[in-house]
């Protein structure tokens, strides 16, 4: 019995952690969009984002609204987003998205964490070549026809669509832009009525690298160090 408790608890612990951590980064999605375009949703799109990413992490509406106060506010914490490159192990590229309020710091950081598992921190431009950024849109597929979507929306600068699943298994549709055109399409969605899941920008990489699992392990070991940071907003790779 006493295993089984210690268990539960370790599982319990681990989806508080990832619950924090995730309710962290919405937070600081939701600070740099209010300092980019004020505290009203209805003329920022950056903060309409952030607040379906929260409900997307189920982050209660309460947070939120706090949240948005706090940025707006005389003693808002001012985070700048920097975004690092390098190799994990096996050759394998990593892009490191941050957004911190001590640059020294958060470099120091994930230089170590390469330097840790097996990788090295790059100059920037060393890696980026090797991915395409997106925008990415999670859609929830009841009440849309996929087909008709796709045709309405190539005309507001859809690249890819396809179908994938969401974190607890849900079937998801993923809807693809050149980043240029992250606010044309979502203007588009926003005017079909439709709320995206979740919404991201995100690098795709454009020729995956296979491992076998054990070297696999050690890059995802890397990924999972990095994403532990509290700086650290998103991890990219181009292991397939």
């Amino acid at each position: 019995m006493g295993r089984i408790f210690e268990t539960r608890k370790s599982t319990m612990f681990a989806r508080w952690d990832r619950m924090s951590k995730a309710f962290h980064r919405v937070g600081k999605e939701i600070a740099i969009a209010v300092k980019h375009g004020g505290g009203s949703p209805d003329g920022n799109p950056a903060l309409r984002r952030a607040i379906q990413n929260a409900r997307s992490v189920n982050m209660p509406k309460d947070k939120v609204e706090a949240a948005i106060k706090r940025a707006t506010g005389q003693n808002a914490e001012l985070y700048e987003e920097i975004t690092y490159e390098g190799y994990g192990p096996h050759g394998v590229a990593v892009i490191v998205e941050a957004a911190t309020n001590n640059p020294t710091r958060t470099v120091a950081n994930v230089r170590a964490h390469f330097n840790r598992k097996g990788g090295n921190l790059g100059a920037t431009g060393s890696v980026a070549f090797q991915f395409k950024r997106m925008g990415v849109f999670r859609l929830a597929p009841p009440g849309l026809d996929a087909d008709t979507l796709e045709l309405e929306l190539i005309d507001h600068g859809l690249e890819e669509m396809g179908e994938s699943s969401g974190e607890k298994g849900e079937p998801q549709l993923i809807v693809r832009c050149a980043f240029a055109d992250f606010g044309r399409l979502q203007k588009a969605l926003e005017d079909r009525g439709i709320v995206p899941v979740q919404t991201a920008s995100e690098y795709i990489a454009q020729s995956p690298v296979e491992l076998g699992d054990d070297t696999a392990g050690e890059v995802f070991a890397l990924v999972d160090t990095l994403e532990q940071d509290d700086d650290v907003q998103h991890v990219f790779h181009n292991l397939a």
